[in-house]
């Protein structure tokens, strides 16, 4: 099974990045502020201006370590990435896959029910073990949601078009969001959630969920380029120059579990307040320097959680999951597996 590695998040503005030995080094304002063993890290993101040297970069390209620099408020910018792993066998049974409609909608079915299925499980452990603190009409809308969402899931086993699977899934996101604001136990408006707005989030609890998902995002990209596929090839979302379509399709399985869960627990054990966000001018809210550290720190504690992976029934933990889901895809492109087994949290 594969190491589970370290992800080094560097927000501080002007932060300097260099190698020392076989170890990367932190500095700030000249002072060296942090190092860790390059060995143990399987990512470096850099929020913000942040310098590398030339010898730390080629170094993380030798080991495998990629480099991803993103915005001030987590908008992707760019990586660094070493040499193309994999195969090329792998990558043309890819894009074989994505030219069969049949195959496709094939893979867009078990990605659609994986999703649902864990968004209704969100739904249901809020339920088990909050339902007796929540209103009467807010158990009856959770209970309301999430028997329609098993009726998604069911017609998304029917569905033959890829197309077909993708308005489900929208259609599942919908209700899924419509009833996103009974899971935030605490009774403040700064986190009142009305509707899922993203570019740009529009409140605290939007501004919350886009960080996670970028986090994410760059986990199973991570994951699918250490497999060997193309992650801006993919099934259920269409291709686009510049979008790492395969990548929003592992991730899509994965929301509830890593980021929705991690939102909501930060929020409703009131480690982030309404102070720790700031608008802008353009009405956008983002998350503040200091929350950023929280929100990591919380996420990286989440990927360390254990749990029985639902397919192999062998122990990991949360954080293993995008590369074991990206394997798992790899081996039925290959053939090896009937289907691709989405995971499934329970």
């Amino acid at each position: 099974m594969r190491r589970h590695l370290n992800t080094l998040y560097v927000t501080t503005e002007n932060a300097w990045l260099r190698k020392d030995g076989e170890n990367v080094v932190v500095k700030i304002d000249g002072d060296e502020r942090g190092r860790a063993p390059l060995h143990l890290l399987g990512g470096i993101v850099c929020f913000g201006a942040v310098g590398i040297t030339p010898a730390l970069m080629g170094r993380c390209a030798e080991l495998g370590v990629r480099i991803s620099f993103l915005g001030r408020n987590g908008r992707f910018l760019a990586r660094v990435d070493g040499p193309v792993s994999g195969n090329v066998l792998l990558r043309r049974s890819q894009y074989r896959a994505t030219d069969d409609p049949d195959a496709t909608a094939g893979l867009a079915r078990n990605m659609v029910a994986g999703k649902v299925l864990n968004q209704r499980t969100v739904l249901r452990r809020t339920l088990r073990d909050h339902g007796p603190r929540m209103s009467e009409e807010a158990r009856a809308r959770l209970e309301n949601v999430s028997g329609r969402l098993r009726d998604v899931t069911r017609r998304s086993g029917r569905a033959m078009e890829a197309d077909v699977l993708r308005g489900l899934e929208g259609e599942a996101a919908r209700l899924y969001y419509s009833t996103f604001d009974d899971l935030i136990l605490r009774s403040h408006t700064a986190f009142s959630f009305t509707r899922r707005s993203r570019r740009p989030p529009l409140d605290p609890m939007n501004a919350l969920l886009s960080f996670l998902y970028v986090l994410l995002l760059h986990d199973c990209r991570s994951a699918l380029e250490t497999t060997g596929l193309d992650p801006a090839v993919g099934f259920l979302h269409r291709e686009r120059p510049g979008r790492p379509s395969l990548a929003l399709d592992l991730m899509e399985e994965l929301r509830p579990v890593l980021a929705d869960r991690v939102a909501l627990s930060l929020v409703n054990r009131r480690q982030l307040t309404e102070r720790d966000f700031k608008s802008t001018v353009s009405g956008a809210v983002l998350l503040s320097d200091k929350s950023r550290k929280a929100v990591l720190t919380a996420y990286q504690e989440r990927k360390r959680n254990e749990l029985q992976h639902p397919f192999l029934q062998e122990k990991t933990t949360l954080g293993l999951v995008p590369f074991i889901q990206a394997t798992l895809l790899a081996r039925c492109l290959r053939g090896d597996l009937d289907g691709y087994p989405p995971f499934l949290w329970r």
